[in-house]
């Protein structure tokens, strides 16, 4: 398996995407912004048909669009700390743009001709047809994120739990909060080529959730989280080439939400709200 250069390019760019995801995702719960995740899945595919039309690389639209939208979404909210009905509203916005052109992808409008097997791509994922050059550059950008993520993860930390003791000591929440959607949207992308935008929210959320429910500590929580989505890609691989009729993106998120609903038998019952509730009410450890 390990000979094949596909799988070795699927390995090298899921391995990195994975981490950056599962510490977004991590995060995303966090703030309880997981739904501007899944409006950013929208937006992805919506980005890559715009490439499409346009007849250049499909990752130049996703990248454009998800982090363009994402940086969009911050004066909508508090902080930079947008809520679901603004997302919503923006949501919609995009979504009625997609829609327009994906109706010209279908009448071969355009200077790409409408290609709608290279848009499909983007709804799908296409981890095992990445170049070597595509997934060195996907790793790359991948580990940028989770570098900037560490960085920046105990302030973030102390401004989501308790924002305005972290104001009143001097903690930059908005700068924060808008950095933090930027990264967002640039793992949206990333995720996009490894599962598609269908499944997007998949690997965002549920290694994240999982994570949440295991542990209420936000730190520990993330490392789990990275781990717990580094492990459902793996296996996603290992179970997408040893059953061809699986796709890749399905089995990636297919077992990442089995574990999520595997962590409902090993949590105790009412442990994620006690735990949630502990670890709100101890900001200063995060200071």
């Amino acid at each position: 398996m390990l000979a094949h250069e596909f799988v070795q390019n699927a390995l090298l760019a899921g391995s990195a995407i994975a981490v950056a995801s599962g510490l977004v995702g991590y995060l995303l719960v966090l703030r309880g912004q997981v739904f501007a995740a899944d409006a950013l899945s929208h937006v992805a595919f919506t980005g890559a048909v715009a490439a499409a039309l346009a007849g250049i690389d499909l990752r130049l639209g996703l990248f454009a669009a998800t982090v363009a939208f994402a940086l969009a979404l911050t004066p909508l909210g508090s902080r930079a700390r947008v809520d679901d009905a603004a997302i919503g509203t923006a949501f919609a916005w995009i979504l009625g743009i997609g829609v327009l052109l994906l109706a010209l992808v279908a009448t071969g409008a355009g200077a790409g001709g409408g290609d709608g097997a290279l848009a499909a791509r983007s709804l799908f994922g296409s981890i095992f047809g990445l170049s070597r050059g595509g997934a060195v550059v996907a790793a790359g950008i991948a580990v940028g994120i989770v570098g900037v993520l560490a960085a920046v993860a105990r302030p973030l930390v102390f401004a989501t739990l308790d924002p305005d003791v972290a104001v009143s000591q001097g903690v930059p929440v908005r700068a924060l909060g808008v950095a933090f959607l930027a990264l967002v949207g640039l793992d949206a992308a990333e995720a996009t080529q490894a599962v598609g935008a269908l499944l997007l929210l998949g690997l965002l959320a549920a290694p994240a959730g999982t994570a949440h429910r295991l542990t209420g500590n936000p730190y520990v929580g993330l490392a789990l989280a990275a781990g717990l989505a580094l492990a459902a890609t793996w296996i996603g691989i290992v179970l997408s080439y040893a059953i061809p009729s699986v796709p890749p993106s399905s089995a990636i998120v297919g077992v990442a939400g089995a574990t999520y609903a595997l962590s409902f038998a090993v949590s105790a019952p009412g442990g994620r709200a006690r735990r949630r509730a502990s670890t709100r009410l101890a900001p200063s450890e995060h200071a």
